[in-house]
């Protein structure tokens, strides 16, 4: 039944809410911003009305279907690490747009909202509110540029493995943890690239150019 719930819950992820709500709104989400086609890039590009109803759409296809398996004992212990994974990696490689899809922002806020009764996600959500503040006073108030998001979305999933492993979930919670790092930084792997050159350009470069 694993295999079942896992291709039910993959499907299910799959369905890119946001991308279509932003064709009614007759945006293309892959030629608009950073052409992501998940909720932020839907807010950016037709407002926070949509946005947030995009955001909302996203999280329960996350959530609800999962904590329905859960709650009635369909799944438990490591095939809801298997199971879970699913709709974050629907999200990420939506056969409705060819292979192509989303960060998996929105549904892996729904996924370990199902999982752990919101507890992880809150805990994630704090420390993407604290990066995000740093990040605001480096820029002096400006907005962050789109490879600063990335790299702080990537940086708080991994820094959520130390509050993970330091409160001793089980291991299954862990394996859905390293999981969902791994994609997380897999989808913004263009965004690190650039954030990293531009930190080498602007200060290790330029402390090498003034000791010479």
């Amino acid at each position: 039944m694993t295999v079942l719930y896992f291709i039910m819950e993959f499907l299910c992820g799959s369905l890119m809410f946001s991308y279509w709500l932003g064709l009614l709104a007759k945006k293309d989400l892959t030629k608009v911003g950073d052409g992501n086609p998940g909720a932020f890039n839907l807010w950016l590009a037709t407002g926070y009305k949509l946005g947030l109803l995009g955001v909302l759409l996203d999280f329960m296809k996350g959530y609800f279907p999962l904590v329905v398996l859960i709650q009635r004992e369909m799944i438990a212990d490591s095939s809801i690490a298997t199971v879970a994974f699913a709709p974050i990696l629907g999200h990420a490689f939506s056969p409705f747009l060819r292979g192509r899809g989303g960060k998996a922002i929105a549904v892996t806020f729904g996924v370990w909202s199902a999982v752990t009764q919101f507890r992880i996600s809150l805990v994630y959500a704090v420390i993407l509110a604290v990066l995000y503040v740093i990040a605001r006073m480096v820029y002096r108030g400006e907005n962050t540029p789109t490879e600063t998001d990335g790299f702080m979305v990537v940086f708080g999933m991994w820094m959520l493995g130390l509050y993970i492993f330091f409160k001793a979930f089980p291991h299954y919670i862990r394996l859905l943890w390293l999981e969902n790092s791994l994609l997380i930084t897999y989808k913004n792997k263009e965004k690190l690239q650039v954030f990293f050159k531009n930190v080498y350009s602007k200060y290790w470069n330029r402390g090498t150019t003034v000791g010479m």
